[in-house]
């Protein structure tokens, strides 16, 4: 598949923080992210859970559907437990036509918490990495053998989240956990995109391209904020509206030949940052930067 550009709904309406965009129809969102210019959606709270009624949705609007996020509980479940908890979203995501599953392990995550700051994160329990890997690489199986690739999502908050973490994910597992690069994450975690763009290119089968407002990040860091506040502050944006090094970023993804979706995922509060208006700005600056990469 070559490379398409899409959006996740987080633009218009927030999964953690369901106040933000609560009021807008899912036909708002799909309407202006096809205006805006966009081929396909992530899917959010408001989409449909049946497969034949979110085609019928989508093809509405003339988009495809990307992927879904999946919350992982494998340091509570067995990988048994968790094949079958993710089953029905395996299905809508392949019925739909999806080739990969954004997934993150959830337990012990602070990221959906408002009142916790991100400095109570836990990380990833040292004892349990082999176990936990051995797990995701069943899990990762079953998806793949179903036609959907897990593209594992590091993510603030969670007990992956740092650079040394999705180094000893990816390498204590195998090809069939693929990873999703998200730019924004990686930045905030305190680290540039490029470098696990370079050290895990085999691996990155799904980008999220977030952009980090720098001076609401520090501020974030030094009043030692939760990450649903420092969303609220408006620490992410869309692409080319930060301080990421996209054109960098990206010619290293054109080097490894690096085909799959890129994906607008820039949440913001939509009553300070209008969503038509920003979706267009990230199509726009998107388009222009992967076509200049060779990407498009």
């Amino acid at each position: 598949m070559a490379v398409q550009l899409g959006i996740n709904p987080l633009t218009w309406t927030n999964d953690d923080l369901p106040s933000l965009g609560g009021d807008t129809p899912l036909e708002v969102c799909l309407a202006e992210g096809k205006q805006a210019g966009f081929a396909g959606f992530e899917l959010g709270h408001k989409f449909p859970r049946e497969a034949d009624k979110l085609n019928t949705v989508l093809a509405a609007h003339e988009l495809k559907a990307v992927s879904g996020w999946y919350s992982l509980k494998l340091l509570e479940r067995s990988a048994e437990e968790e094949i079958t908890a993710m089953q029905p979203h395996l299905e809508l995501l392949r019925d739909t036509g999806c080739k990969v599953m954004v997934c993150c392990e959830v337990t012990d995550c602070v990221h959906g918490d408002q009142s916790k700051p991100l400095s109570l994160r836990k990380p990833f329990p040292a004892e349990r990495w082999q176990e936990f890997a051995d797990k995701i690489d069943k899990v990762a199986m079953h998806a793949l053998n179903h036609g959907v690739q897990l593209a594992y999502h590091h993510h603030m908050g969670t007990v992956i989240q740092t650079e040394a973490e999705v180094d000893e994910l990816m390498s204590r597992t195998g090809p069939q956990l693929g990873l999703l690069l998200d730019s924004g994450h990686c930045l905030f975690s305190g680290c540039a995109p490029i470098v696990l763009a370079k050290r895990w290119a085999n691996r990155i089968v799904h980008v999220h391209c977030k952009d980090i407002r720098k001076h609401v990040m520090d501020d974030a860091k030094n009043a030692n904020l939760s990450f649903l506040n420092a969303v609220l502050n408006g620490v992410f944006t869309v692409p080319g509206d930060g301080c990421v090094d996209y054109p960098a970023l990206f010619a290293e993804l054109k080097k490894n030949n690096y085909e799959g979706w890129l994906v607008v995922e820039a949440e913001q509060d939509p009553a300070v940052a209008d969503p038509l208006t920003f979706a267009t700005l990230g199509h726009k600056n998107l388009q222009t930067m992967a076509a200049k990469a060779g990407l498009l």
